[in-house]
Order: structure tokens, then sequence, then C-alpha cells
């Protein structure tokens, strides 16, 4: 093996780092979701594209996969199912190893050391690793869990416009924006929603935070509700035994002024991202199952 290769997948976005043997960046690359509960094949072929497109920026060709070993750090990883299905699909690289992305950018959070971490983007997850064991809150995939993330987040805010239509709660700009976004087609959202992905939700978070600024009433009730699920699962950690706790993900960065006191200093700064913490992975075997 001649490359290391680090790819944080979630709902969203897929992103591979490739460094040669000494750590040296030689390309990075972002594409489309990577949640392999939501199919093993499309997390696959977003990886394969992500990896493909860093590699060409590195200069390299696909003679060289085979020269990589990769580390992946999915969401959807935890479902064991779904694990087994995705390291069964074929692969052109040397070596792959499969965890969570929450394992992932903990260990990329606390440069391979103990510590907890707080995953809130798309979706959420909590881990904390001490003496070689992994303590994991939440993560059960959106609309069941995920609390804290844009994808739930999202969901509230579309039945709050829904009964702001209905009258039943003061329609406000946040809502009036999400019925201009479908035309002000109840018809629409209603079937919008039966194909919608939880980054399809997520995807008004970035009006929620910018509407919550404007004092928007819908937006900050939204933003409230959601920094006390982050709370909630910051709390599940400490119960299991972590002092600090570092926030990842475009929410969990994003909700901290919105945390009350005692829990902002239980943040810490993370040490690396999800990305340090794949590249980690593809140096060794860290995969969350055996086959």
């Amino acid at each position: 093996m001649r490359y290391y290769v680090g790819v944080d997948g979630g709902g969203t976005s897929c992103r591979a780092r490739i460094t040669d043997l000494n750590g040296t960046l030689l390309g990075e690359a972002k594409t489309g979701s990577a949640n392999i509960m939501l199919g093993g094949n499309v997390a696959m072929q977003s990886i394969q594209d992500a990896i493909a497109t860093a590699a060409e920026l590195a200069g390299l060709g696909p003679e060289h996969m085979a020269e990589m070993a990769v580390g992946l750090a999915l969401a959807g990883a935890e479902q064991q199912a779904s694990w087994r299905e995705f390291m069964s699909l074929p692969h052109p690289y040397a070596h792959v190893t499969l965890n969570t992305d929450a394992y992932g950018a903990c260990l990329g959070a606390w440069a391979g050391n103990d510590g907890a971490i707080l995953i809130a983007g798309t979706g959420s997850c909590g881990i904390f690793l001490s003496q070689g064991q992994q303590h994991i809150v939440g993560g059960r995939e959106f609309p069941i869990s995920d609390q804290g993330g844009g994808a739930v987040m999202g969901l509230r805010l579309i039945q709050q416009v829904l009964l702001a239509v209905d009258n039943i709660r003061p329609m406000t700009p946040l809502a009036s924006q999400v019925l201009a976004h479908f035309q002000h087609d109840i018809d629409a959202i209603v079937s919008w929603s039966k194909t919608a992905r939880p980054c399809d939700y997520g995807q008004f978070s970035p009006a929620i935070f910018a509407h919550a600024q404007q004092g928007d009433a819908l937006a900050i009730e939204l933003l409230s509700q959601t920094a006390r699920d982050v709370e909630m699962w910051m709390q599940a950690l400490i119960a299991r035994g972590a002092e600090q706790i570092c926030l990842m993900g475009s929410i969990a960065e994003r909700i901290i002024p919105w945390l009350t006191p005692p829990m902002q200093q239980r943040v810490a700064k993370p040490l690396g991202d999800a990305m340090d913490g794949a590249l980690a992975m593809a140096k060794g075997h860290h995969d969350l199952y055996q086959l």
C-alpha cells in the first residue's frame, strides 16, 4: 500500500482525503450522500466517485486504487445488516475498514485518545470512547431518532408550517418562505413528503438559523427545541463518564450559543475532524463488526 484514504460519509455529503504514507495531503473531494442505510450501492458509488475525484487531483489514476488503504467513517454503519451488506460489495482498494461516522469523528476530535463527541448534522449521534469501549447514544436514523439534527428540525418545521396554514399557529416569515418554496401548494408538500430523504428536510436548517437572527418566533422555537435535544444527548454522554464533549457537524457548531451556560462549559474544541479520524482508521483495523 502506498496511500491512505479517509472517507467521511453522511446523509448529505461524502468527503474523501488521500495522503501518502507520511501523511502528506495529496487530494480531497466531496460528493453526494453516503449513508449506507439509504442504500449500500448508492453509498459505494458516492465513495468511489469522491476517491476517484480526489485521486485525479493528486495525479493518480485507476491503476493506483489497488494501492490504497481506505478508512470509511459512514452514517448508518451501526446497523449491522447494512454494515454486512455494504462490506460484501466489490471495490478496487487494497484494504477497507468500516465504522460509524461518529467513531471516525471521535478519533479525529481527540487525536486517537479517549473522549466524547456529539455529531449533529443532517442526523445526530453521540459517542464516548473509553478504555477500548464505545458508548453510543442515539444515531438510530431519521425519523425515529436523530433529535438535534437538521432533518428532524426540518420535519418539525414542515409540521408547524402546515399548522400555520390551518390557522392553528401564526404565520411567520419563515413559514411563508417554506410555503413559497413549494409554490404555496399544500398537495405538493404532501407529495414531496412521501419520498423526501433526511437531506431534503435538512435543507431548511440554514433558513431556520437565518430567521432566528431576525427574531422569527417559529425559528426561535425550533432552535430552542434543537438545543434541548443536543443537551439531552450531551447529558447521556456525561452520565456514561464523559467530562468534555466536542460538538461536530453543521448544526452542532451553530447551536452552541443556544445551549445553557453549564452545557456550554462542557463543550471542547476538536483537535481534528472526521477526515483525520477516517485516515487514522485507514492505518489499522477498525471494523465495527466482524465479517
